[in-house]
């Protein structure tokens, strides 16, 4: 379809029509999706990197840390989930707004970890910070690259190290997400994918596995990407300006309101 030639009413409808028409539909987030509730993204205009490379300082939350709550793109995202039409959610998110938002953790792929989870490297078994008392201002955030500190928690079930599930430049994959996101993309008839640059990889390599099955792919992201000429579908607008009215339009032709 052309880049420009619809509307954002047409974008909503044919996005809505797809949904409901789809079998297997998997979502795939990047940051875009969190700048809603006041969390920069990576690759925008004022993004992480992007300021980064341009020699200036990170920029600023909109949010304070303790406030960043889920936006209605994550909580449409839920309510497809619960309409039964949402079979996978794969993101690169670290931020957990997925979880809080609602999305059950058997859905969900987060293929570079979670913030507020470490893992144990010995039986790869995931806790909360809050579940085992890890302290951040005594042990830091725990990255596998860092030193152990004296005393930081160890993994109840087999006494392993605990790290941050948080995946740097450099790190592998979880193993298990991995093997998920990839089995759904092959999988999937449609899949959203919503707010990010697809310039890390491997999880960028996941959209061309769905379009190489023949699934169709909705692409909304306000900034250019490797894929951008293969999406079925390109939108150029914000998330949610398009997602939200989207499922609103599916729950209503599924007769939930």
């Amino acid at each position: 379809m052309g880049e420009w030639s619809l509307t954002k009413e047409q974008h909503v409808e044919t996005i809505a029509r797809w949904i409901i028409g789809c079998e297997h539909t998997v979502v795939f987030t990047g940051a875009g999706i969190s700048t809603d509730s006041g969390l920069p993204d990576f690759r925008g205009p004022e993004g992480v990197w992007t300021r980064r490379d341009a020699g200036l300082p990170a920029p600023r939350w909109r949010v304070p840390p303790g406030r960043v709550e889920p936006n209605a793109s994550h909580l449409s995202l839920v309510e497809l989930q619960r309409l039964g039409k949402l079979r996978f959610l794969i993101t690169q998110n670290t931020d957990n707004l997925h979880r809080r938002s609602g999305i059950r953790p058997e859905f969900l792929a987060e293929l570079h970890g979670n913030g507020q989870l470490v893992r144990c490297l010995g039986c790869d078994r995931q806790y909360t910070r809050q579940e085992v008392g890890w302290d951040t201002t005594r042990w830091g955030p725990g990255y596998r690259t860092q030193k152990p500190v004296l005393g930081q928690p160890a993994c109840v079930a087999c006494g392993g190290r605990l790290i941050s599930s948080v995946v740097n430049f450099g790190d592998p994959l979880p193993q298990k997400e991995w093997a998920l996101a990839d089995q759904h993309a092959r999988n999937c008839d449609l899949m959203l994918v919503l707010g990010s640059s697809l310039m890390v990889k491997p999880a960028a390599s996941l959209v061309g596995l769905a379009l190489g099955s023949g699934a169709r792919v909705v692409l909304v992201n306000r900034g250019r990407t490797p894929y951008d000429e293969a999406a079925t579908l390109r939108v150029w607008t914000g998330i949610g300006d398009v997602i939200p009215p989207a499922v609103e339009r599916v729950k209503r032709a599924l007769g939930e309101e």
